[in-house]
């Protein structure tokens, strides 16, 4: 299963070309909010990154979370150069771990001050976890099989399986997979209270524990497909959730998902090692439970490239092999790899594509 075109919308902006500028010039302090009279920090999508009046015409009274899953699933089909694509047999697999909970929220705000009959019944449509693929499906004109995978830390790689399994056996001839999340002030205050906020707005991955995070927000889809096209970035070559990977080969490159949402985070040491150097780029995005799908996306740009990008937080508290500059390399397969709070191990392996 090969990635032939990524879209992405987070705090630095709209598009691959964001995501590496922002690779190279590494850690910028994400925006300050306020949070039951108390001040800390968010990584939020700006309005105007979203603001497409042309994609999203038929769109003004969703709410942001869709507008950012239709705008990084846009630009993952356009980013693919693949000609009539709503003429082909293309799925949608929309990953997500909160869904549309601060729109959810909004409806039982409602509720509470108008009453069953006084809430609005496009606020309850847009509050289903669901509605973010149907949007995806109208505005972009796509007809096949749309699904929804909600899950807290593996969302995203079990939506990357069962994109597998379509492409398998030919129910699609390609699928659109992807994950988004929504920051909201409920979301920010159970991080503040539950987790341990970073100061100053800056995740340390390597840190391990005490564990630092910062919600983050955003978009980011995959067009996947099984033939290698121009645009190719690399191949997913195996997706793996709690499983024995003792047969896999050594990866040139380590991506953990160490953005502070386990309060211990040295589980992690159980898979990086002296002989393979190791990134998180959770600091340009912030704190996700989605956020394995933005590591990816890095994962496969760095494929591309042939180029490892230096990690842009470099405290390290247990002296690991990091990387610490942004170097040509040459990269043939890449482990991204995701921890949940049962130390149950999920990760994606990108491999250099073969025709």
């Amino acid at each position: 299963m090969k990635i032939l075109g990524i879209g992405i919308v987070f705090n630095r902006g709209r598009g691959i070309d964001s995501l590496e500028k922002a690779l190279h010039e590494g850690w910028q302090a994400p925006a300050g909010v306020e949070i039951k009279g108390r001040k800390s920090f968010a990584y939020k999508v700006d309005q105007p990154t979203i603001s497409d009046r042309t994609l999203l015409k038929n769109m003004r009274r969703a709410d942001k979370l869709s507008k950012m899953a239709v705008v990084a699933a846009s630009d993952a089909l356009a980013g693919s150069g693949i000609k009539d694509l709503n003429r082909k047999r293309v799925g949608i697999i929309t990953a997500t771990a909160l869904g549309a909970h601060v729109t959810t929220f909004d409806f039982l705000d409602d509720i509470l001050e108008y009453g069953d009959a006084g809430v609005s019944p496009t606020t309850f449509s847009n509050s289903v976890h669901n509605a973010a693929g149907s949007y995806i499906s109208s505005a972009l004109g796509i007809e096949g099989p749309t699904l929804t995978v909600t899950q807290f830390f593996f969302a995203f790689h079990s939506a990357l399986q069962l994109a597998q399994v379509w492409l398998h056996e030919d129910r699609c001839e390609y699928v659109l997979a992807g994950a988004v999340e929504q920051y909201g002030d409920v979301l920010g205050f159970v991080h503040d209270t539950k987790l341990t906020p970073a100061p100053d707005g800056r995740i340390r991955p390597f840190n391990l524990k005490p564990a630092y995070q910062v919600p983050g927000e955003g978009s980011v889809f995959f067009l996947l497909g099984n033939k290698k096209h121009d645009n190719t970035f690399c191949e997913i070559h195996n997706v793996s959730i709690n499983a024995d990977e003792k047969d896999m080969p050594q990866a040139d490159l380590d991506i953990i998902d160490t953005d502070g949402l386990l309060e211990d985070e040295t589980v992690y040491t159980r898979c990086v090692s002296s002989a393979v150097p190791a990134a998180a780029y959770a600091p340009l995005f912030g704190s996700m439970l989605s956020g394995s799908a933005f590591n990816c996306a890095a994962g496969a740009l760095m494929m591309r490239k042939q180029k490892i990008y230096a990690n842009p937080v470099t405290d390290n508290l247990h002296d690991l092999n990091i990387v610490m500059n942004t170097v040509p390399c040459n990269i043939e397969l890449i482990r991204c790899i995701r921890y949940n709070c049962f130390n149950e191990k999920a990760a994606v392996y990108l491999r250099n594509a073969r025709d």
